[in-house]
């Protein structure tokens, strides 16, 4: 059988880190996934390289297979039992049988002939859906190859990839034409280790790291609390390089305002004196501050309506802002101030 060079196939050297060998595989899994690459030569390569990342990729099966030795070369004829011969021992391949032909392959159809020469024994980890983590199974039938992707935990369908994350809107976001900076905190695993219990600086061994990611994003105009905004490829990469999308479920926060669509509303803090004297009040509006008339017998909960100084409109123009009267009683009031108080309560007897 057709020896294969894994290290070649994947285009890394053989001291290569874990972390180089996977980045070599995401790379080359992009390149020549059958969902990207037409081209009849993609199939067999990513098929070449999906094998080489399952022997490479596993300490254990990487181990066996550089104990062959460096005299192997790519497109050489490889006989297991010239290495038998030399005390090394391939019978656990075979099922305890040490003959090719009575190996138990099942689950393991894709793999090439050497790989299964080399790791007949570890054919329970596969199941006849596809490989060990989730790689593409291919199979023949009538002569004629064709590949399936399997989804498992290690290789997601591109919905699985999709990620929801809320984004609080103020004012202020909302009022802005150029997009906005939006910071997403997230809890992946760490891409540097073997996960929990590993010697990592990156996790300190939980196997997780807390991610920060700045993205700009454009705000719709007349963006509904609830809406999702969506920005395409920017959630989940799976091993074949493959990208989800991110949703921003939207909801609203702002303690100044009341949001209704493109309509705002603001309390306006009035003395009783304001209330029934009538006063002029500078207020902040998302325009700029202005200076409003407060009528003479104003109610609390009486609402000035001041035109466009809303929120901007898909149609051009802004919504209206409302001005909701909030009569409050000053915490400093002097003895003079409460003796008035007292003579005005005596004269409405």
């Amino acid at each position: 059988m057709e020896y294969k060079d894994y290290y070649q196939i994947l285009g890394v050297k053989k001291e290569a880190t874990e972390a180089e060998i996977k980045s070599a595989y995401r790379k080359l899994a992009r390149k020549y996934h059958p969902d990207v690459n037409k081209t009849k030569e993609a199939e067999a390569k990513f098929k070449d390289i999906n094998e080489a990342y399952e022997v490479l990729g596993d300490k254990e099966k990487r181990q066996r297979y550089d104990s062959l030795g460096s005299n192997w070369q790519g497109g050489a004829q490889f006989d297991p039992n010239q290495f038998s011969n030399m005390g090394f021992d391939f019978s656990q391949a075979f099922g305890g049988g040490g003959n090719a032909q009575y190996a138990d392959f099942s689950g393991m159809g894709g793999f090439s002939d050497f790989f299964k020469t080399l790791f007949g024994d570890f054919a329970g980890q596969y199941s006849s859906a596809g490989t060990q983590g989730g790689f593409s199974s291919f199979s023949t039938r009538g002569g004629k190859t064709s590949s399936r992707t399997t989804r498992t935990n290690a290789s997601e369908s591109t919905a699985a990839l999709d990620v929801t994350q809320d984004l609080k809107l103020s004012v202020s976001d909302l009022m802005k034409d150029g997009p906005i900076s939006v910071t997403l905190k997230s809890f992946e695993k760490c891409t540097h280790c073997a996960g929990p219990g590993s010697i990592c600086p990156h996790c300190s061994g939980t196997g997780f790291v807390n991610t920060n990611r700045t993205l700009k994003v454009k705000i719709p105009k007349e963006v509904k609390e609830g809406q999702k905004i969506r920005l395409k490829n920017e959630g989940k990469t799976d091993n074949y390089g493959r990208k989800g999308d991110l949703y921003l479920k939207v909801s609203f926060y702002d303690k100044n305002y009341e949001i209704n669509g493109t309509d705002l509303t603001k309390n306006i803090d009035i003395t009783p004196s304001d209330a029934v004297l009538g006063a002029a009040k500078e207020v902040s509006t998302p325009h700029g501050k202005i200076t409003v008339k407060v009528p003479p017998k104003s109610n609390s909960g009486k609402i000035m309506r001041l035109k466009e100084l809303g929120l901007p409109k898909k149609s051009g123009g802004y919504g209206n802002l409302n001005l909701r009267m909030n009569i409050v009683i000053p915490n400093d009031l002097t003895e003079e101030e409460v003796t008035l108080y007292k003579k005005l309560a005596d004269l409405r007897k």
